[in-house]
């Protein structure tokens, strides 16, 4: 067993885990964030992505351990206290969601696409998704509701995704397992 420190949406965690658990299912199985769904397992859906310490990484393929010290955002912790980030709101209004599977990989993806481009053109939008696969809804919703969450988070003039994580306020420490 390998001691790590991580601080998952907000809330530090320290847990005893096995050098060889994915981060996914440290995530959903240890922390029960199961809003981070497990797809393939080889890094070719993009349905388990999350942020890890400013950047998207397919989860199931980061070890808890390389997590150590790190900070990651879930699905779950774009909506502190239930406010909707942007994205989330855009998916639903854009209809950019049929079974959902994806939505949580595709939101966590398209954040930090705007990150790095708060004002995308379509092929931007595609070429930053194109790591994640939908199977439903042949990606014009997404490319829509990317671009829509864009357009609203430059209206609101909000900061830049990412910088909504304040430090965090509740610390839970979770026994050694």
């Amino acid at each position: 067993m390998t001691r790590i420190s991580v601080t998952v949406d907000g809330t530090a965690y320290e847990d005893d885990v096995e050098p060889r658990l994915l981060l996914v299912h440290y995530v959903r199985d240890r922390l029960g964030l199961t809003g981070t769904p497990v797809g393939c397992d080889t890094t070719n859906c993009g349905t388990c992505t999350v942020d890890l310490d400013g950047e998207s990484v397919k989860s199931c393929t980061v070890l808890a351990v390389q997590a150590d010290g790190s900070r990651v955002t879930t699905i779950q912790g774009l909506a502190p206290g239930g406010e909707w980030h942007p994205l989330q709101t855009a998916f639903h209004q854009q209809h950019a969601l049929q079974c959902g599977y994806c939505t949580p990989g595709m939101i966590m993806a398209a954040r930090d696409l705007l990150r790095e481009n708060p004002d995308p053109t379509p092929d931007e939008v595609r070429h930053g998704l194109e790591g994640n696969l939908c199977r439903c809804t042949g990606y014009q919703n997404i490319v829509r509701a990317v671009l829509a969450a864009a357009a609203e988070m430059r209206r609101r003039g909000a900061p830049a995704p990412g910088a909504e994580e304040a430090a965090p306020t509740a610390a839970g420490r979770r026994a050694p397992v």
